[in-house]
């Protein structure tokens, strides 16, 4: 299905930031949100004893993907409540933790718990059970951790463990929960609060359906931009010619672009016509989005201005990944989608390359590239590695061999992997 389609050459100018071996994994999918790495060496193979360096339990549950910095590795999650559908417990002992472990040893080197904003979304009513109360993936620029917790906030902390500012977004809650993770666009941090944001008592600045920048060294509003609706999609960063930078974010009907430093809306594209869970996507000066219950995928070439649905909409076609978020390289579209579905897009046209069935039961986790190889985690199936191109080709499956839930996307550290499950963190290499 076309959307007068335009010519243009694919770039990987977006992916030059990662294609470096050992680079931090500093926010969801990497330094830019591709989720494609250089490092080279990582194990194809790993079973509850094969390839597993440390394996670390963790103070609380999530499905948050753990950041890495240095010699640190930092990750969300949350205890005291909704660790049994069964039998949850009680909201009044829910604790929210942010979490510093050892890189090398897996060995937790500080815990920080915060006091929720009570009351949550029960536990048992509605789908937030499926991943809980530490969605969010933490971002780093190298010197503070920045965390989103929905109605409980924004924090940041230094990279010890101390406090240095807060800051509420909203009122709300959702029975799908929380989800859009931080991103960080100079100095402002952009926070995805659409799902939490309504009035808050002292805040009347604070409107419905609202995407936030936060100065990062303050926790002050730098700006506001309000209509967002249905969206749980973190934000993607697009890099133009000349220098210039647009931040982009989907959502229902609709994929926005905005300046990062002022919030100023640039342009708005005809997208997704529901609600949007995967995060947006980059190719050089061209995004990615796709998502909802009438499935489709959009191509839109940044830099415009105004409507850019007939000027800028490259091509949409009716298939799409509803959760898991796509990953883009080497001219070709990839994801696995929730119910275990491969699929391979030509990233130029939107025509199909592959579809193939995994035999992946409930895949939640985005895909990472890493050496040829692609990785993804099913919730309680085990993994899939394999190769990229433009023919499926598996080359292992893997289980850790726990009755754990894997929700988080892999991280690729040092020629290594990290898996988060509900319950531990391990660090698979040789």
């Amino acid at each position: 299905m076309s959307c007068r389609l335009t010519r243009r050459s694919l770039t990987v100018a977006a992916l030059s930031l990662v294609l470096l071996a050992g680079a931090d994994w500093t926010r969801f999918r990497g330094p830019n949100g591709s989720g494609v790495s250089g490092d080279k060496g990582l194990p194809t193979t790993w079973s509850a004893t094969e390839n597993v360096v440390w394996k670390t339990p963790l103070p609380g549950y999530g499905s948050s993907t753990p950041i890495t910095l240095g010699k640190k590795i930092f990750l969300t999650c949350y205890s005291g409540y909704g660790l049994d559908k069964d039998d949850p417990g009680s909201q009044a002992n829910l604790k929210l933790h942010v979490v510093c472990l050892d890189r090398g040893s897996g060995k937790i080197l500080w815990d920080k718990p915060i006091k929720p904003r009570l009351p949550e979304e029960d536990f048992d009513a509605g789908c937030i059970s499926l991943h809980g109360y530490a969605s969010f993936t933490p971002v780093t620029d190298g010197e503070a951790i920045y965390v989103f917790f929905g109605r409980s906030g924004a924090f940041a902390f230094d990279l010890d463990g101390k406090q240095l500012w807060s800051r509420l977004l909203g009122s709300k809650t959702n029975v799908w929960g929380s989800a859009a993770s931080p991103v960080l666009a100079g100095d402002i941090l952009v926070v995805n609060a659409c799902v939490e944001t309504g009035s808050i008592q002292g805040t009347p600045t604070v409107k419905n359906g609202t995407l936030f920048g936060l100065n990062k060294k303050t926790g002050e509003m730098a700006w506001q931009a309000e209509g967002i609706n249905d969206s749980w999609s973190t934000p993607a960063l697009v890099d133009l010619p000349g220098g210039k930078q647009e931040l982009v974010l989907s959502m229902k009907d609709k994929t926005l672009g905005f300046e990062p430093a002022t919030g100023k809306k640039l342009w708005e594209c005809d997208s997704v016509p529901d609600y949007v869970c995967p995060m947006t996507v980059v190719d050089g000066d061209v995004v990615y989005i796709s998502g909802g219950r009438t499935p489709v995928t959009v191509a839109i070439r940044g830099g415009g201005r105004g409507d850019v649905t007939e000027s800028h909409c490259l091509w949409k076609a009716r298939k799409a990944t509803k959760v898991p978020s796509p990953l883009v390289a080497g001219g070709l579209l990839y994801w696995i989608d929730h119910t275990g579905l491969a699929c391979c897009l030509d990233a130029k046209t939107g025509d199909i390359v592959y579809r193939e069935r995994t035999g992946l039961k409930k895949v939640y986790a985005s895909l990472v590239l890493a050496d040829g190889k692609l990785y993804t985690v099913s919730r309680t199936s085990g993994a899939i590695v394999y190769a990229a191109g433009r023919e499926f080709k598996e080359l292992a499956r893997n289980h850790l061999g726990d009755d754990s839930v894997f929700d988080a996307t892999p991280v690729v550290s040092n020629g290594q992997l990290l898996l988060r499950s509900n319950k531990f963190l391990y660090c698979i290499g040789k």
